[in-house]
């Protein structure tokens, strides 16, 4: 028996790299899948899983769409009965520096990314908070995908560390508003060679074909999928760096030091003569952007 028999799941971008490899992990584990992609990817998945014996269906449609997400649904529930995990993971890149980037260029990420995401997790929200009012308990997982540029704020990707740096923010509203109701609510940012990711020469895989692959997007959907078991129940509103062997809890903005004054405004002089107390250990430009290693 696998540990999500007889669930229903749907997976954006399913169509290739880590979206694929969770709804293959996904099936293998008993839950039935909505695969959503465009065009014939999303018909290969299907049919990996379908030829494996696990239970799947293509959706193709564009999660930056505001009817797909009901569509989504629907086809999960018309198909299957119910839905219990949704796991946003579409996303597409254009990448530009900031005086390079066109109009074009950030709206389209921001659509497909951060859109795409709420899109799909409003008509989750509807039809789940709606199932528990009517006495339908049941364990649902929302898992959104960021990255480490919307972490860290990767140059070159103003638009995508933004729409990942939204995603993160929403994850932890969503957990916020649905917990509820059965519901948690995490973000992964996969550390996977992809189709957004394949250029970088450092994640190639292994020239001998047997040593690990470090960044086989199949090393994230593991943990992926654990979040979708009873066993995460108590994980909500949090967010993890997956990747090769390891998993990083990532922690949120918290304050390090503070300068106030004692019931008055703050002045320049004030805050000058105060300087060095609020960045006490810390320095006051910009970080390197470096992330947990492997190892």
């Amino acid at each position: 028996m696998g540990k999500l028999d007889g669930r229903t799941a749907i997976v954006t971008g399913a169509g290739s790299g880590v979206g694929r490899e969770h709804a293959l992990l996904l099936a293998s584990e008993g839950a039935n899948v909505v695969v959503n992609d465009l065009g014939e990817a999303a018909d290969e998945t299907t049919a990996l899983i379908t030829a494996a014996g696990g239970a799947a269906i293509s959706h193709k449609a564009n999660v930056a769409e505001w009817a797909t997400g009901d569509a989504l649904l629907h086809a999960a529930v018309e198909n299957f009965g119910d839905l219990h995990i949704l796991i946003n993971n579409a996303g597409i890149l254009r990448d530009a520096m900031s005086f390079s980037m066109t109009e074009d260029q950030f709206d389209a990420v921001i659509a497909v990314h951060l859109k795409g995401h709420f899109v799909c997790a409003r008509a989750a929200a509807v039809y789940w908070r709606a199932q528990a009012k009517a006495g339908n308990e049941a364990n649902r997982r929302l898992i959104h995908t960021s990255s480490e540029s919307g972490l860290f704020g990767g140059p070159g990707q103003s638009n995508y560390a933004a729409a990942k740096g939204g995603i993160l923010t929403l994850s932890i509203v969503l957990a916020r508003e649905l917990h509820r109701y059965g519901v948690t609510s995490n973000a992964i940012a996969p550390r996977a060679r992809t189709g957004l990711t394949d250029t970088i020469a450092s994640m190639a895989p292994p020239d001998d074909g047997t040593a690990f692959d470090i960044y086989d997007p199949a090393n994230v959907s593991p943990f992926v999928v654990w979040l979708c078991t009873d066993e995460a129940q108590d994980v909500n509103g949090q967010t993890f760096i997956v990747g090769g062997s390891g998993v990083w809890l990532m922690e949120r903005w918290s304050h390090v030091n503070k300068i106030q004054l004692d019931g008055e405004r703050l002045t320049l002089d004030a805050i000058s003569g105060a300087r060095d107390a609020l960045f006490a250990g810390h320095d006051p430009g910009i970080p390197a952007f470096e992330a947990p290693k492997f190892g």
